[in-house]
Protein backbone atom coordinates (compact mmCIF):
# COMPACT_ATOMS: atom_id res chain seq x y z
CA UNK A 1 0.00 0.00 0.00
CA UNK A 2 1.52 3.03 -1.38
CA UNK A 3 0.97 6.86 -0.18
CA UNK A 4 -1.78 9.00 -1.45
CA UNK A 5 -1.52 12.74 -2.80
CA UNK A 6 -3.23 16.02 -1.78
CA UNK A 7 -4.95 17.51 -4.89
CA UNK A 8 -6.88 20.53 -5.07
CA UNK A 9 -10.33 20.88 -7.15
CA UNK A 10 -9.81 23.04 -10.44
CA UNK A 11 -13.63 22.40 -11.80
CA UNK A 12 -15.16 20.10 -14.34
CA UNK A 13 -14.80 19.70 -17.35
CA UNK A 14 -14.45 17.11 -20.62
CA UNK A 15 -13.04 14.68 -22.79
CA UNK A 16 -13.59 13.02 -25.78
CA UNK A 17 -11.85 9.25 -26.10
CA UNK A 18 -12.33 8.07 -29.89
CA UNK A 19 -15.60 10.29 -30.19
CA UNK A 20 -17.15 9.30 -26.85
CA UNK A 21 -17.98 12.47 -24.27
CA UNK A 22 -16.27 11.98 -21.07
CA UNK A 23 -16.87 14.11 -18.16
CA UNK A 24 -14.03 14.93 -15.92
CA UNK A 25 -12.97 16.67 -12.85
CA UNK A 26 -9.57 18.37 -13.18
CA UNK A 27 -7.71 17.98 -9.88
CA UNK A 28 -4.36 19.68 -9.27
CA UNK A 29 -1.00 18.71 -7.76
CA UNK A 30 0.18 21.67 -6.03
CA UNK A 31 3.35 21.66 -5.06
CA UNK A 32 2.88 18.39 -3.17
CA UNK A 33 6.07 17.07 -1.08
CA UNK A 34 7.07 14.47 1.80
CA UNK A 35 7.44 16.41 5.48
CA UNK A 36 8.11 13.56 7.66
CA UNK A 37 7.97 9.65 7.81
CA UNK A 38 6.87 7.87 10.46
CA UNK A 39 8.60 4.22 10.86
CA UNK A 40 7.62 1.24 13.05
CA UNK A 41 11.02 1.19 14.87
CA UNK A 42 10.08 4.97 16.57
CA UNK A 43 6.53 5.55 16.27
CA UNK A 44 5.13 2.47 16.23
CA UNK A 45 3.38 2.58 12.62
CA UNK A 46 4.06 3.10 9.49
CA UNK A 47 2.92 6.57 7.71
CA UNK A 48 3.90 9.36 5.32
CA UNK A 49 3.17 12.66 5.74
CA UNK A 50 2.55 14.83 2.95
CA UNK A 51 2.33 18.41 2.11
CA UNK A 52 0.58 20.66 -0.67
CA UNK A 53 0.18 24.34 -1.35
CA UNK A 54 2.28 27.11 -0.29
CA UNK A 55 1.51 29.22 3.16
CA UNK A 56 2.90 32.53 4.07
CA UNK A 57 5.70 31.94 6.82
CA UNK A 58 3.78 34.74 8.83
CA UNK A 59 0.61 32.74 8.94
CA UNK A 60 3.07 29.53 10.51
CA UNK A 61 3.26 28.81 13.80
CA UNK A 62 7.04 28.28 15.44
CA UNK A 63 6.14 25.01 16.05
CA UNK A 64 5.54 23.65 12.64
CA UNK A 65 8.45 26.42 11.33
CA UNK A 66 10.86 23.99 13.00
CA UNK A 67 9.03 21.01 11.55
CA UNK A 68 9.04 22.60 7.94
CA UNK A 69 13.03 23.32 8.76
CA UNK A 70 13.77 19.93 9.78
CA UNK A 71 12.26 18.60 6.43
CA UNK A 72 14.06 21.49 4.25
CA UNK A 73 11.02 21.78 3.17
CA UNK A 74 8.83 25.78 2.38
CA UNK A 75 5.76 25.98 4.57
CA UNK A 76 2.44 23.76 3.33
CA UNK A 77 -1.13 25.11 3.16
CA UNK A 78 -2.56 21.64 4.01
CA UNK A 79 -1.15 18.24 5.80
CA UNK A 80 -2.06 14.81 5.67
CA UNK A 81 -0.58 11.15 6.92
CA UNK A 82 -1.29 8.55 4.86
CA UNK A 83 -0.29 4.87 6.00
CA UNK A 84 1.77 2.79 4.02
CA UNK A 85 3.32 -0.35 4.14
CA UNK A 86 7.00 -0.63 5.51
CA UNK A 87 8.10 -1.08 1.97
CA UNK A 88 6.77 1.81 0.55
CA UNK A 89 7.89 4.39 2.89
CA UNK A 90 9.72 7.54 1.25
CA UNK A 91 12.40 9.97 1.66
CA UNK A 92 11.63 13.34 3.22
CA UNK A 93 11.70 16.24 0.85
CA UNK A 94 10.47 13.97 -2.26
CA UNK A 95 7.98 15.34 -4.84
CA UNK A 96 4.78 14.26 -6.28
CA UNK A 97 3.68 15.10 -9.60
CA UNK A 98 0.64 14.23 -11.62
CA UNK A 99 2.73 11.24 -13.22
CA UNK A 100 2.41 9.36 -10.06
CA UNK A 101 -1.31 7.76 -10.98
CA UNK A 102 -1.71 6.03 -14.30
CA UNK A 103 -4.06 7.28 -16.68
CA UNK A 104 -6.44 4.02 -16.68
CA UNK A 105 -6.28 3.12 -13.27
CA UNK A 106 -8.67 3.35 -10.27
CA UNK A 107 -8.80 5.97 -7.27
CA UNK A 108 -10.49 6.85 -4.27
CA UNK A 109 -10.76 10.42 -3.50
CA UNK A 110 -11.96 11.95 0.06
CA UNK A 111 -12.99 15.30 1.12
CA UNK A 112 -15.71 17.52 2.46
CA UNK A 113 -18.71 18.13 1.03
CA UNK A 114 -20.39 21.43 0.00
CA UNK A 115 -22.65 22.37 3.00
CA UNK A 116 -26.09 23.44 2.16
CA UNK A 117 -26.91 24.63 5.80
CA UNK A 118 -30.04 23.63 7.53
CA UNK A 119 -32.04 21.41 5.07
CA UNK A 120 -35.56 20.44 5.41
CA UNK A 121 -36.88 16.78 4.91
CA UNK A 122 -37.46 16.79 0.92
CA UNK A 123 -34.17 17.76 0.04
CA UNK A 124 -31.98 16.29 2.69
CA UNK A 125 -33.53 12.83 2.38
CA UNK A 126 -35.47 12.73 -0.66
CA UNK A 127 -39.02 12.67 1.02
CA UNK A 128 -41.84 12.60 -0.82
CA UNK A 129 -43.74 15.56 1.10
CA UNK A 130 -47.72 15.77 1.89
CA UNK A 131 -50.51 16.58 -0.57
CA UNK A 132 -50.54 19.56 -2.39
CA UNK A 133 -53.98 20.27 -1.95
CA UNK A 134 -57.29 18.48 -0.31
CA UNK A 135 -57.22 19.12 3.02
CA UNK A 136 -53.70 19.44 4.18
CA UNK A 137 -52.61 23.51 4.66
CA UNK A 138 -49.53 25.26 5.56
CA UNK A 139 -47.29 22.24 6.24
CA UNK A 140 -46.88 20.61 2.57
CA UNK A 141 -43.21 20.44 3.02
CA UNK A 142 -43.41 18.72 6.08
CA UNK A 143 -41.51 15.10 7.28
CA UNK A 144 -44.94 13.57 8.40
CA UNK A 145 -45.20 11.92 12.11
CA UNK A 146 -41.27 10.59 13.44
CA UNK A 147 -42.76 8.94 16.81
CA UNK A 148 -44.63 5.53 17.63
CA UNK A 149 -47.61 5.33 20.42
CA UNK A 150 -47.24 5.27 24.08
CA UNK A 151 -44.49 2.73 23.99
CA UNK A 152 -41.47 3.37 23.02
CA UNK A 153 -43.35 6.69 23.24
CA UNK A 154 -39.92 8.58 22.01
CA UNK A 155 -38.56 8.95 18.78
CA UNK A 156 -35.02 6.52 17.64
CA UNK A 157 -31.70 7.81 17.57
CA UNK A 158 -31.03 8.11 13.67
CA UNK A 159 -34.24 9.33 12.25
CA UNK A 160 -34.55 10.85 9.32
CA UNK A 161 -35.14 14.48 10.13
CA UNK A 162 -34.58 17.92 8.60
CA UNK A 163 -31.26 19.20 9.92
CA UNK A 164 -28.06 20.19 9.07
CA UNK A 165 -26.84 19.11 5.48
CA UNK A 166 -23.39 18.93 3.78
CA UNK A 167 -19.88 20.01 5.26
CA UNK A 168 -19.08 16.11 6.25
CA UNK A 169 -15.99 13.52 4.99
CA UNK A 170 -17.23 12.05 2.30
CA UNK A 171 -14.98 9.45 0.16
CA UNK A 172 -15.83 8.28 -3.79
CA UNK A 173 -14.42 5.33 -4.73
CA UNK A 174 -13.77 3.62 -8.35
CA UNK A 175 -13.02 6.62 -10.22
CA UNK A 176 -11.18 6.30 -13.09
CA UNK A 177 -8.03 8.39 -14.16
CA UNK A 178 -8.52 9.88 -17.67
CA UNK A 179 -5.81 11.34 -18.47
CA UNK A 180 -2.81 12.94 -16.35
CA UNK A 181 -0.42 16.17 -17.43
CA UNK A 182 3.14 16.32 -15.81
CA UNK A 183 3.76 20.07 -17.20
CA UNK A 184 0.77 21.30 -15.73
CA UNK A 185 0.37 19.38 -12.94
CA UNK A 186 -3.16 18.11 -13.84
CA UNK A 187 -5.08 14.45 -13.05
CA UNK A 188 -8.44 13.87 -14.73
CA UNK A 189 -10.84 11.56 -13.04
CA UNK A 190 -14.24 10.59 -14.27
CA UNK A 191 -16.72 11.86 -12.53
CA UNK A 192 -17.63 14.09 -9.51
CA UNK A 193 -15.76 14.64 -6.73
CA UNK A 194 -16.84 15.83 -3.60
CA UNK A 195 -16.26 19.80 -2.12
CA UNK A 196 -16.03 23.03 -3.89
CA UNK A 197 -13.60 24.58 -6.04
CA UNK A 198 -10.25 25.33 -4.98
CA UNK A 199 -10.93 23.01 -2.17
CA UNK A 200 -7.72 20.16 -1.02
CA UNK A 201 -8.83 16.88 -1.43
CA UNK A 202 -7.20 13.57 -0.97
CA UNK A 203 -6.49 10.69 -3.57
CA UNK A 204 -5.35 7.28 -3.37
CA UNK A 205 -5.38 4.23 -4.86
CA UNK A 206 -8.80 2.07 -4.81
CA UNK A 207 -9.24 0.51 -2.18
CA UNK A 208 -11.30 -2.26 -3.72
CA UNK A 209 -9.50 -2.38 -7.50
CA UNK A 210 -6.45 -4.04 -7.93
CA UNK A 211 -3.44 -2.20 -8.40
CA UNK A 212 -3.22 -1.46 -12.04
CA UNK A 213 -1.07 -2.40 -14.36
CA UNK A 214 -0.59 -1.16 -18.04
CA UNK A 215 1.13 -4.45 -19.42
CA UNK A 216 -1.41 -6.90 -17.62
CA UNK A 217 -4.28 -4.78 -18.23
CA UNK A 218 -2.94 -4.81 -22.90
CA UNK A 219 -3.04 -8.18 -22.56
CA UNK A 220 -6.08 -8.76 -21.10
CA UNK A 221 -7.50 -6.55 -23.52
CA UNK A 222 -6.31 -8.74 -26.29
CA UNK A 223 -7.30 -11.60 -24.88
CA UNK A 224 -10.79 -10.27 -24.35
CA UNK A 225 -10.48 -9.45 -28.46
CA UNK A 226 -9.74 -12.73 -29.62
CA UNK A 227 -13.07 -14.20 -27.85
CA UNK A 228 -15.17 -11.83 -29.14
CA UNK A 229 -14.12 -13.20 -32.29
CA UNK A 230 -14.24 -11.74 -35.53
CA UNK A 231 -16.23 -8.33 -35.78
CA UNK A 232 -18.85 -7.75 -38.75
CA UNK A 233 -16.41 -5.76 -40.94
CA UNK A 234 -14.10 -8.44 -40.40
CA UNK A 235 -17.11 -11.08 -41.10
CA UNK A 236 -18.00 -8.56 -44.61
CA UNK A 237 -14.22 -8.61 -45.76
CA UNK A 238 -13.85 -12.62 -45.11
CA UNK A 239 -17.37 -13.13 -47.44
CA UNK A 240 -15.65 -11.12 -50.23
CA UNK A 241 -12.96 -12.64 -50.17
CA UNK A 242 -14.52 -15.82 -50.69
CA UNK A 243 -16.90 -15.00 -53.08
CA UNK A 244 -13.81 -13.10 -55.09
CA UNK A 245 -12.04 -16.72 -55.00
CA UNK A 246 -15.18 -18.54 -56.50
CA UNK A 247 -15.36 -16.29 -59.34
CA UNK A 248 -11.66 -16.44 -59.80
CA UNK A 249 -11.77 -20.09 -59.39
CA UNK A 250 -14.84 -20.64 -62.00
CA UNK A 251 -13.34 -18.38 -64.97
CA UNK A 252 -10.25 -20.48 -64.98
CA UNK A 253 -12.25 -23.08 -65.20
CA UNK A 254 -13.94 -21.67 -68.14
CA UNK A 255 -10.70 -20.86 -70.26
CA UNK A 256 -9.56 -24.08 -69.82
CA UNK A 257 -12.65 -25.54 -71.38
CA UNK A 258 -12.54 -22.98 -74.03
CA UNK A 259 -9.26 -24.80 -76.56
CA UNK A 260 -10.75 -28.07 -75.94
CA UNK A 261 -13.93 -27.04 -77.67
CA UNK A 262 -12.26 -25.06 -80.25
CA UNK A 263 -10.14 -27.91 -81.59
CA UNK A 264 -11.77 -30.32 -84.95
CA UNK A 265 -12.77 -33.63 -84.21
CA UNK A 266 -11.62 -36.57 -85.92
CA UNK A 267 -14.29 -39.02 -86.79
CA UNK A 268 -12.65 -40.94 -89.10
CA UNK A 269 -11.93 -44.04 -87.35
CA UNK A 270 -8.12 -44.98 -87.42
CA UNK A 271 -7.56 -48.59 -89.17
CA UNK A 272 -6.56 -51.60 -86.80
CA UNK A 273 -2.67 -52.90 -87.10
CA UNK A 274 -4.21 -56.55 -88.38
CA UNK A 275 -6.24 -54.94 -91.03
CA UNK A 276 -3.69 -53.06 -92.78
CA UNK A 277 -1.33 -55.66 -93.09
CA UNK A 278 -4.02 -57.99 -94.57
CA UNK A 279 -5.12 -55.28 -96.96
CA UNK A 280 -1.46 -54.46 -98.39
CA UNK A 281 -1.29 -58.96 -98.73
CA UNK A 282 -4.02 -59.00 -100.76
CA UNK A 283 -3.07 -56.01 -103.27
Amino acid sequence: MRSGLIVRKLGMSRVFDSGVHVPVTVLQVDDCQVVSVCTEEKNGYSAVQVGAGTAKVKNVGKAMRGHYAKAKVTPKHRLVEFRVSPDALLDVGTAFSADYFTPGQYVDVRGVSIGKGFAGSMKRHNFAGLRASHGVSVSHRAHGSTGQCQDPGRVFKGKKMAGHMGAKQVTVQNLKVVATDAGRGLIMVKGAVPGAKSGYLKIFDAEKKPTFDPEVAAKKAEEVIEDQGPTKKELAQQAKAKIKAEEESAKDASEDEAPEKAAPENTAEEPKEGESENKDENE
